[in-house]
């Protein structure tokens, strides 16, 4: 690649993070600029307008799918374009440049090393990617958590299935009060054939949070692999997995970080990575049994990927950059924190624990399940707001929302009292 295209590469993301500063300032500036503190609601209502979507409908369902904000909508939309002005190999060599700034900026804002990081196409890929690849034999255990999603639960039992591993599952209290309630289940489980506790970070079903590092540092001094499904977490919380002490991560970038569709994460710790065979081998890995590529890069050798949606993962990181990862899980965590307190006040039980300690930004109201599908389509044509019917009622507010959202949303679900209760 000549320096010519990658300083080219290089001003397009430059002038990509100029248009994100203009929309967007930061918190320090937009409270100077008005004179109110640093988390006033103003600056809120201001992301808020960064997302493009309209008032009539609002999205409160994160941990399935999330807006882009307009300037990663736009930064795919310019990229896409520039390949389809131009898709000869000469004009796509700075891409290569272009996704490798969006792995050292994930890596960065997660506290790895950018050899640890692969990006895959979503959460789903990435956890078979650890599922088929990690080395099992016949007899060896599997620990999953019952609340699991299917990708890192079901999939397993395909496995077992197929190479005659074991899967136990460990259940915990519905309705957790303290972190020893859901570290004691899977201490109990451990058995001296267990190779692997799958875990998921915060359930979609029950909006419980696991504490993960607890749980990595029962497993380490009995070397268990601990692979963690972070798809509820990864731009909701402001992670380090270095902290955390899993083995493996992996995450989608269209939930709560609010990035491309069909761009996930999968982490590797890379005293891990070399006993994990990959999935798929395509142009790009070598000739050779062992890869011509560095590191986590092994697991991403899929063929043609979008190189746009990919590149614009770094402007991702940027737009929550600007705002701060840690105020964006401040957010995430008052806006939860007012829905279930709000939907306490009017009588209503949660399947969710109210403690942040125990959750995260899903939010589940306990609804009659032959009336899920009926509350959560009127929540949506008659109150314009976008939950799902996952586990009971499910509410997952971002930073695109705002307390006038959360009051619309307690409002509606008061209307419907009878139908919920």
């Amino acid at each position: 690649m000549t320096d010519l295209s990658r300083r080219s590469a290089l001003r397009r993301l430059a002038h990509g993070a100029a248009l994100l500063s203009a929309g967007l300032p930061s918190q320090s500036a937009l409270s100077s600029r008005l004179g109110v503190a640093p988390n006033h609601e103003a600056y809120w209502e201001l992301v808020r307008r960064q997302f493009p979507f309209r008032e009539a409908r609002v999205p409160m369902n994160a941990a399935n799918l999330c807006p882009a904000p307009r300037v990663v909508a736009e930064a795919v939309a310019d990229l896409t374009r520039d390949i389809d002005v131009d898709c000869s190999f000469n004009n796509r060599e700075k891409f290569k440049t272009l996704l490798e700034l969006s792995r050292k900026q994930v890596a960065d804002q997660l506290g790895v090393d950018s050899d640890e990081v692969a990006l895959v196409r979503n959460t789903s890929e990435a956890n078979n990617i650890i599922n088929n690849g990690l080395p099992l034999e016949a007899g060896d255990e599997v620990l999953l958590w019952d609340q699991n999603h299917p990708t890192n639960n079901v999939a397993w039992q395909v496995r077992a299935a197929r190479f005659h591993s074991r899967v136990k599952r460990v259940e915990t209290p519905t309705r957790p009060t303290r972190i020893d309630q859901l570290v004691d289940p899977f201490e109990q489980a451990l058995g001296p054939r267990t190779r692997v506790l799958a875990l998921t970070h915060v359930s979609n079903v029950s909006g419980v949070r696991l504490p993960i590092r607890e749980l990595c540092q029962l497993a380490q001094p009995r070397n268990i692999h601990v692979h963690v499904d972070g798809a509820q977490t990864w731009g909701a919380f402001d992670l380090n997995l270095r902290e955390l002490q899993c083995d493996s991560f992996a995450a989608s970038s269209h939930k709560w970080f609010c990035g491309p569709k069909e761009v996930g994460l999968l982490y590797v710790n890379r005293n891990r990575i070399a006993e994990i065979w990959p999935n798929l081998v395509s142009p790009g890995w070598g000739g050779d049994v062992d890869p011509d590529v560095k590191g986590a890069r092994k697991f991403e050798s899929f063929g043609q990927r979008d190189d746009a949606r990919l590149a614009a993962i770094a402007t991702t990181v940027d737009f929550h950059r600007l705002i701060g990862f840690d105020r964006v899980e401040a957010r995430i965590f008052e806006l939860a924190g007012a829905l279930k307190a709000g939907l306490t006040a009017e009588g209503f039980r949660l399947v969710t624990p109210e403690d942040p300690r125990l959750s995260g930004g899903v939010c589940i109201i306990q609804t009659r399940p032959e009336k899920r599908r009926e509350v959560f389509n009127r929540l949506y044509t008659r109150y314009g707001i976008a939950g799902a019917p996952t586990g009971g009622l499910r509410l997952c507010p971002h930073i695109y929302n705002t307390m006038a959202h959360i009051d619309r949303a307690i409002g509606a679900v008061r209307d419907m009292r009878s139908m919920i209760a």
